[in-house]
């Protein structure tokens, strides 16, 4: 292939230079292209040359992004820091577990603190580093007393909402629980009136809204031994 010959399309292409009588491209008024923005460029033999895009055109300059070192050097740095954080969304994060008895029931929960069931659970502590699975450990040990490591990962909801930022709750499998471990409960008085188990027909009767749909879809996780459920305000997306 010829000097000049070019390969592909522009900008993503290259010019193939013999090894035998190549020449740098020396016009002044041409900027180089760099390989590493993947602009074309001139081979000869070990050597790889310059070239202009067609017309001797500069490329568009892209705007600089803006990037913060992982460690912070001026007070600056960190107050700039600290208002881009401050400027990004706010999302919420949840994560509850669900425990079965012998018979299949749901074990749900009677908080003081607003009408109808829950199932055990409660806010990931993330200023503090924690994370969904430590959550799910820590809140059914202190709403309950059963200090358990969490099951595997059930749904994943995205909930919605009017008066405040959205919701992300991990629901996972707490097993099953004998009647030892049942009797072992001991509810959070300052949180909790009082504990019931109910079957799976009866569950969207106590759960209102997303919170029966997420249970239901738990269920139906464990029962066909799908992988985990993508939810959308308790509907399954995939």
């Amino acid at each position: 292939m010829g000097v000049g010959e070019a390969i592909g399309s522009y900008g993503f292409g290259i010019l193939v230079v013999p090894r035998e009588g190549s020449r740098r491209l020396t016009d002044p008024a041409v900027r180089p292209c760099t390989r590493r923005a993947r602009r074309p460029v001139a081979v000869t033999g070990r050597r790889v040359l310059p070239c202009a895009r067609p017309g001797g055109r500069r490329p568009p300059e892209r705007a600089p992004r803006r990037r913060y070192p992982s460690r912070m050097t001026t007070t600056q740095d960190t107050q700039d820091y600290a208002a881009y954080i401050a400027s990004l969304p706010r999302v919420l994060a949840g994560a509850t577990v669900l425990f079965r008895d012998e018979e299949g029931r749901v074990l749900i929960v009677e908080p003081n603190y607003r009408e109808g069931w829950v199932l055990p659970g409660g806010t990931i502590e993330s200023d503090d580093g924690e994370s969904p699975r430590e959550a799910a450990r820590r809140e059914t040990a202190e709403e309950i007393g059963l200090d358990r490591e969490p099951g595997r990962l059930l749904a994943v909801d995205w909930v919605r909402g009017s008066a405040r930022p959205p919701v992300v709750v991990y629901l996972y499998d707490g097993g099953v629980l004998g009647e030892e471990e049942l009797r072992a409960i001991r509810l959070q008085e300052s949180e909790l009136l009082s504990w019931r188990l109910v079957p799976r027909e009866d569950v969207t009767g106590f759960l209102r809204g997303d919170l029966g749909r997420r249970v239901l879809a738990g269920l139906d996780v464990l029962a066909d031994g799908s992988g985990t459920a993508e939810l959308e305000d308790g509907y399954r997306v995939r």
